[in-house]
């Protein structure tokens, strides 16, 4: 057996076996690459070494945009999407301001938790509607 198809065959199962033991799918698609260049080797007798590592690096570009255009991002959808954002889960929410908006900033009670919110200026007790999110700051207006 000629040592660069030898070469090529080890080296696309020891990128598939990166990827199994380190799964990220980056690493298979280049041991696609390195398969590629194994059979062109294997069925072209005498190819420079120069023209088979061009091969490679031209396979690997073109697996990764395959993979990053048709595969990446394609992952099951949850059915709460809302999960870990927790000021998000307050949007609609309507409740009594804690503390008096005064230059546009204020507090309101949440269940358990103390928010600050940010709107037009109000008195203690008036009821505000969650609009918006910023970061950790709820943006409400008079419900």
């Amino acid at each position: 057996m000629r040592w660069d198809v030898f070469a090529w065959a080890a080296f696309a199962l020891l990128l598939f076996a990166a990827e199994a033991l380190a799964p990220g799918a980056f690493m298979l698609w280049l041991g696609f690459a390195a398969a590629a260049v194994f059979i062109g080797v294997l069925l072209i007798p005498g190819m420079p070494v120069l023209v088979q590592v061009a091969a490679f690096v031209v396979l690997s570009f073109v697996s990764i945009q395959i993979y990053r255009r048709w595969f990446r991002g394609t992952g099951a959808q949850t059915d709460k999407p809302l999960l870990n954002r927790r000021a998000e889960q307050n949007i609609g929410t309507v409740a009594p301001l804690d503390l008096a908006i005064v230059a546009g900033r204020g507090r309101i009670k949440l269940g358990d938790a103390y928010w600050q919110v940010e709107g037009p200026d109000l008195p203690v007790g008036t009821p505000v509607r969650v609009v918006a999110v910023d970061g950790m700051t709820l943006k409400v207006q008079e419900a």
